[in-house]
């Protein structure tokens, strides 16, 4: 299927974008942010009460697939479901993505493989099944994490399977260019989600953890979900039309000074 002849009525439609993991945190922001410029988005998610708010929020400009990343089954569905619809993508944020704490004594083999399973075989696998549907100037945005270029004591697992991440945009730019298929990486720093906060194992532990982070940022704040989706609307514009293979640091300075 060649996204530029059977896709070529797409430029008259909405743009059409697929968000992994858009119920909640970031992958939430990013679709709102999404809907509100235009697009026509496609949001999965595990959780099939939280794909229905979701719908019920944002109206017809979304549509819900319940599946996770980590099967290829369940990509296949969405990727059907995005097929039909006939527009193409011009659009793929990999977002889906989380991790827990262990250090390398306490790290079981269950707990590895399902951080990989959803991180990387789940972004690898959400971006080459859109390959046929992805019409010409498309563009992929990859969620990255500062955890990937520091060392945080038990985390090292998660620090590495964003880091895998980082280097497959890396390939991917070079491989996707001669399509006019942009690959860019959106790197969060401590980010006030559900996701960052369920690290901790309760409330006063999470306020702690929280607390924490900000305080390593020269903010001296958190970021905000809506913060680190302006940054992918960014590199989805025509005003990023010679940015790939980079790496967009939202991290209120943490990584870089």
């Amino acid at each position: 299927m060649s996204s530029e002849t059977d896709h070529g009525n797409a430029q008259s439609q909405p743009r059409t974008a697929l968000v992994t993991g858009g119920t909640s945190g970031i992958g939430r922001a990013i679709a709102n942010k999404l809907v509100d410029a235009g697009f026509h988005v496609f949001v999965t998610g595990r959780r099939q009460a939280e794909l229905d708010t979701l719908v019920d929020e944002l109206g017809d400009a979304i549509t819900a697939v319940r599946g996770d990343v980590a099967s290829v089954e369940d990509l296949d569905a969405v990727y059907a479901a995005i097929a039909q619809r006939g527009t193409g993508l011009d659009l793929v944020v990999a977002n889906a993505g989380g991790g827990t704490f262990a250090t390398l004594e306490d790290l079981d083999p269950e707990a590895y493989d399902q951080t990989f399973a959803t991180n990387v075989r789940g972004t690898v696998f959400t971006v080459q099944k859109a390959l046929p549907l992805l019409n010409a100037q498309a563009s992929i945005v990859t969620i990255g994490s500062t955890s990937a270029s520091r060392a945080t004591a038990a985390f090292g697992v998660y620090s590495a399977s964003k880091a895998a991440v980082r280097q497959f945009s890396r390939v991917w730019a070079i491989e996707l260019a001669p399509r006019g298929i942009r690959v860019n990486t959106v790197t969060p720093g401590p980010t006030e989600t559900p996701g960052l906060a369920g690290l901790a194992s309760d409330p006063a532990e999470s306020r702690a953890l929280l607390d924490q982070e900000a305080g390593r940022v020269p903010l001296q704040r958190l970021g905000r979900p809506s913060e680190i989706a302006d940054a992918v609307l960014f590199l989805a514009s025509p005003q990023a039309g010679f940015i790939t293979g980079t790496e967009l640091f939202v991290d209120g300075g943490e990584s870089q000074v």
